[in-house]
């Protein structure tokens, strides 16, 4: 792996025609898939004559060029892949690291690796230096401040392969491969363990409201207090914008808000494991008793859940296979024989759910 520190050089980010004819285009019109185009094109054998004077003629009325920058791409790879990441230090993303690491160098790739730091500036300017590096193409997990994707949808309108992996928007004009973890299901494994070990107010320390996840984590906790017949209360649900994220400091002040209610919670399900370690410090503080008065579930399963007192119960994400996950897809993309075809997947891994002291048996 190689570590750098990001800095912005001068790169020009032109955009494609938004007109622009691709290979999709000529096979949603023909009704067939843009292999089959590809291949008409080429004038491959498997394909029948009539297939390929319908690709031929459409193409050549569309005005139809094949694109230049991803054929250029192809004939010059340098076996580097950039990852952008939001922070190194975070357990959860040390271990996708890890698992890039794993596919990329047995296939002969070195990776260069950027943190954002949690910044939209620090993201695009990382993009540009990855960019002029000239890597193959990138795997990213965007910022929580990010909102503009313009510097992703460039890379993809270069023909440059991209995977998100962990956080996603659902709608930034492109579709790109993705790997994601079950976060509605797996904040249903932990609510419903809050509900099944006689917990009734159940609080939730949430996510960024502009995270796909933190949607996910919220839908799954609203679900199963609807299945199990208790009432959603808006006032159990916490999060504090001015806070970095919802981390320890975040989940100590918002936990302290929550005990100060009339009528408390008997349970907190926080959106990561930091602000679950925050809030178990507020409970300590305010003289209850964890889990007999206050029962607390994390989401992510950190290193350090298994060692503080009492113990984490909490939802362990697959780091490692993610990362795994996500440069196979890099490399699935990359050995296409026509980039134009290629048609993004979203890999979904499963969650599960680690019972320890910190709830009720």
């Amino acid at each position: 792996m190689v570590l750098i520190k990001c800095e912005y050089h001068q790169l020009h980010l032109s955009f494609m025609k938004s007109g622009e004819v691709t290979i999709k285009d000529i096979a949603r019109q023909l009704a067939i898939s843009p292999s089959t185009v590809s291949r008409a094109l080429k004038d491959h054998p498997d394909i029948s004559r009539k297939t390929k004077n319908a690709v031929v003629e459409l193409a050549t009325r569309l005005d139809y060029h094949p694109n230049a920058i991803a054929l250029s791409l192809r004939k010059s790879q340098t076996n580097t892949i950039g990852v952008i990441i939001p922070e190194i230090v975070h357990f959860f993303f040390s271990t996708i690291i890890s698992g890039i690491e794993d596919i990329a160098y047995n296939a002969g790739y070195n990776i260069i690796l950027c943190q954002s730091n949690e910044s939209y500036e620090k993201e695009v300017t990382d993009t540009r230096a990855l960019l002029n590096s000239r890597v193959d193409g990138f795997l990213v997990s965007f910022s929580r401040e990010t909102k503009n994707f313009d510097h992703f949808v460039d890379i993809h309108h270069r023909g440059v392969p991209i995977v998100f992996f962990d956080r996603i928007y659902e709608d930034i004009g492109i579709s790109t491969n993705r790997v994601i973890v079950d976060d509605y299901d797996g904040a249903k494994l932990a609510v419903q363990h809050l509900v099944d070990t006689g917990c009734r107010r159940i609080a939730h320390l949430a996510g960024p409201e502009m995270l796909q996840l933190s949607k996910s984590r919220f839908q799954g906790y609203k679900d199963v207090l609807d299945e199990n017949g208790i009432s959603f209360e808006p006032d159990l649900v916490v999060s504090d914008i001015k806070v970095k994220g919802v981390e320890f400091e975040g989940g100590y002040a918002l936990t302290k808000k929550l005990l100060a209610l009339p009528d408390r919670p008997d349970a907190i399900f926080a959106f990561q494991d930091l602000a679950a370690i925050g809030a178990i410090k507020a409970i300590k503080e305010s003289g209850l008793r964890i889990p007999e008065d206050v029962s607390v579930v994390g989401f992510s399963n950190w290193q350090m859940s298994s060692y503080i007192e009492p113990s984490l119960t909490t939802v362990a994400q697959p780091g490692f296979q993610m990362g795994q996950e996500a440069t196979r897809l890099f490399f699935q993309q990359i050995r296409q024989d026509d980039i134009e075809s290629y048609t993004p997947v979203t890999k979904i891994l499963k969650t599960e759910l680690i019972i320890r002291n910190s709830t009720r048996k």
